[in-house]
């Protein structure tokens, strides 16, 4: 039975767990959904407010409920879609993402947690970069020898998209730095944009040529740098600033701002709105005077990014999963608009569970045009909170209604409240369904044995035989972090599914061997013909060599995400290790079970989601089916030089006296190793502080290598 999901309005100390494990699966998907519009598609439905409420809904979850604290969060999910029409370049330093912050508390909560972190005093100086967030596309420079010899958008974070020749377009961009002090090895990091005025000037050509508008600068300048005649690229004046860097041979500065000035000197463009500040105060009074400023900027920035200025600090600080713990970018607050909801349609996701979404009047917020809303689940259309409890004063939404919307991101907005005095007199309560609408089984709110209280989701009961499950299963199988087919995209899905021709993961694989006229009935598709086709089966068929992690996000296991999938792959190694343990698993006194469980950032809640799968028959019959088409590459352990621990699994217990754990976690992680959670035979390492008691016992008991925090920093070289 699945657990109970509850309204986002309800505060989240006063969830359950498993209502807390809902509610994180339902954002997760909803967060992917948002991520693949605005990376695949250049082209978000929703507002950036949103999309940061969502995301910071999902953190507080996380930390009020430590099980689902896994790096599996959505989260922590960087990058766009890497694609087929472009070469590819390996990051030597992934491209990570950024936390974000709301609130001005939340800026003097980012410094107190550095300060806990360092074990360093309040009046301990701590200075800080502050830097305008651009709003465009993130892009990689490398130069060698001074030279501009490669240019790659951000990618999937590890990989990205080779995109050389139109970068060398872009005029900020130099084809070769100046000065003596240049490293013989840089990678330049920076954001790609348009002006206002000239996103003004490209729409007004495509409303000429009769093409399509691009709804934001951003958009813009994405499609502009993505294109694969460099011509078009050119005759775009897109602009770069440079605010990070990657791989490095030599360091030239010390700081974060030294940097800076490092990059203007080499005649890189860097914003002069940065600045160096020394206290939350000062922080706080450049971000509101930039804010202030920004309808005067000439280009779009969603808020100020904060970063440590010392770089041993960022060094010592290190990185939480997908963003780095010494940066956060401040966004601004949502921005509000009022339009008419013209209806309310109901989407069946992948699990089964019915979302409304509204459809609204084209409405612009914020320079982007917005037409959808998410309306969550049926209470909170009624008016209606988590725990039972009025929410907009227990008014309800109407179709017809006319709303309040914010949009707080490039992801959908939601809406906050209904203007009643412009309610229609005819409007009446909206119906919620009681049967799904794509195959018309039943569609139930369950009831949590354990709280007594119902479902917030209303679930579609027909299973596999529910079309829009299905089809959302093979949406997600073939999304961007998955196989990423390219040309096998929602609508082409839904096109082969309705004929019958893929309806199983496999069924991509065995597209042409089992049609023999497949070739020829694409061909004669409207809008397609021999090159399409024959493009599309390319496309598949250079899917047929997968890497673990995607293989193993693909299969949409609930709680997976990709950076779970990337741990579990991590730790396995192979597809066969991880189906093996998974099998073994499902006895919980196993040694496969205490493996599994042990895994740092997994815990129980995944490891039983992953054991229900591998139980499953049909499960086994698809993965069976699916292998003898495709060939999982294993995992290899991540590279770290001279590294006495890399590839070991370690465990911290009892009390730290020399760092934190969070920062002997980092350490670990960045010398290769694996950090458990629990002792058990596949645990390497221990490393014991006073007071240390069952873990310890534990791995005596196993015979373990044991050692004090002393022989750890003598075993990794640190003194």
């Amino acid at each position: 039975m699945p657990p109970r999901s509850t309204s986002s309005e309800t505060p989240v100390d006063h969830l359950t767990p498993d209502e807390a494990r809902i509610e994180h699966e339902r954002l997760g998907a909803e967060i992917r959904e948002h991520d693949r519009r605005y990376y695949e598609e250049d082209a978000p439905s929703v507002s950036d407010a949103e999309y940061d409420a969502l995301r910071k809904r999902y953190e507080a979850l996380e930390d009020q409920f430590p099980e689902l604290k896994t790096p599996e969060s959505l989260t922590q999910k960087v990058g766009s879609k890497v694609s087929e029409k472009f070469g590819k370049i390996r990051h030597r330093v992934p491209m990570l993402s950024l936390a974000n912050g709301f609130a001005d508390e939340e800026v003097e909560e980012f410094v107190e947690r550095i300060r806990r972190f360092l074990q360093w005093k309040a009046d301990a100086p701590l200075a800080f970069t502050a830097e305008p967030k651009i709003d465009g596309l993130s892009l990689s420079l490398r130069y060698e020898g001074g030279r501009l010899v490669s240019a790659a958008t951000r990618g999937d974070g590890a990989v990205g998209e080779d995109v050389t020749n139109n970068a060398r377009t872009v005029g900020d961009i130099p084809h070769r730095l100046k000065g003596s002090s240049v490293p013989e090895t840089l990678e330049v990091r920076g954001e790609v944009y348009l002006s206002h005025e000239d996103f003004a000037a490209i729409n007004a050509r495509q409303e000429a040529a009769g093409k399509a508008l691009f709804a934001n600068p951003r958009n813009a300048a994405a499609g502009s740098l993505r294109q694969l005649d460099s011509s078009i690229t050119a005759s775009r004046p897109l602009r770069f600033f440079a605010y990070a860097w990657g791989d490095v041979s030599e360091m030239p500065a010390d700081t974060q701002h030294g940097m800076m000035e490092c990059f203007r000197s080499f005649g890189l463009k860097v914003n002069p709105l940065t600045r160096r500040c020394t206290s939350v105060a000062e922080m706080l009074e450049h971000y509101h005077a930039i804010e202030t400023d920004r309808a005067n900027l000439g280009y779009d920035i969603d808020g100020v990014v904060y970063k440590v200025d010392d770089l041993n600090l960022q060094q010592r600080l290190g990185f939480v999963s997908r963003s780095p713990r010494w940066a956060l970018a401040h966004k601004f607050p949502a921005q509000k608009a009022v339009t008419v909801l013209e209806g309310i349609e109901i989407n069946v996701g992948r699990t089964g569970s019915l979302n409304p979404i509204a459809r609204l009047k084209p409405v612009t917020v914020g320079g982007v045009v917005v037409s959808n809303a998410t309306l969550h689940n049926e209470d909170y259309i009624k008016g209606i909170g988590g725990n039972g409890e009025k929410i907009r004063n227990g008014v309800d939404i109407r179709i017809g209604d006319t709303v309040i919307i914010n949009r707080a991101g490039d992801v959908i907005p939601k809406v906050l409240d209904v203007v009643l005095e412009k309610r229609p007199a005819d409007a009446k309560p909206y119906e919620f369904p009681t049967t799904c609408p794509a195959c018309g089984s039943h569609a139930v709110r369950e009831v949590n044995p354990r709280t007594g209280k119902e479902d917030a989701v209303r679930r579609c009961t027909g299973g596999l035989i529910c079309p829009a499950q299905a089809r959302e299963r093979l949406k997600h199988f073939v999304s961007r972090n998955a196989f990423d087919i390219e040309g096998m995209g929602e609508q082409r899905i839904d096109e082969f599914y309705e004929e019958g021709l893929v309806q199983r993961p496999q069924d991509i694989f065995t597209l042409q061997a089992r049609n023999a006229r497949s070739l020829k009935r694409l061909e004669n598709r409207e809008g397609w013909g021999e090159t399409s086709a024959r493009n599309l089966f390319a496309a598949i068929e250079a899917r047929r060599s997968i890497a673990l992690n995607r293989l193993i996000f693909a299969l949409g296991i609930p709680h997976v995400g990709e950076t779970s999938a990337r741990l579990l792959a991590r730790h396995f190694g192979t597809f066969e290790h991880l189906r093996e343990t998974a099998k073994a698993a499902a006895d919980p006194a196993s040694e496969a079970h205490a493996e599994l469980t042990a895994i740092g950032g997994i815990g129980p809640v995944v490891a039983e989601a992953i054991v229900e799968f591998f139980k499953e028959q049909h499960n086994e019959e698809m993965l069976d089916a699916l292998l003898a088409e495709v060939t999982v590459e294993a995992m290899e352990a991540p590279a770290a030089a001279n590294s006495p621990v890399a590839g070991k699994t370690v465990v911290f217990t009892g009390s730290l006296e020399q760092m934190t754990r969070e920062e002997a976690k980092a350490m670990a992680e960045r010398l290769g190793a694996k950090v458990a959670g629990s002792v058990s035979k596949k645990t390497d390492i221990v490393v014991a502080g006073p007071g240390a008691g069952s873990k310890l016992a534990k791995a005596a008991e196993l015979g373990l290598q044991v050692m004090d925090e002393d022989g750890w920093f003598a075993l990794v070289g640190r003194k």
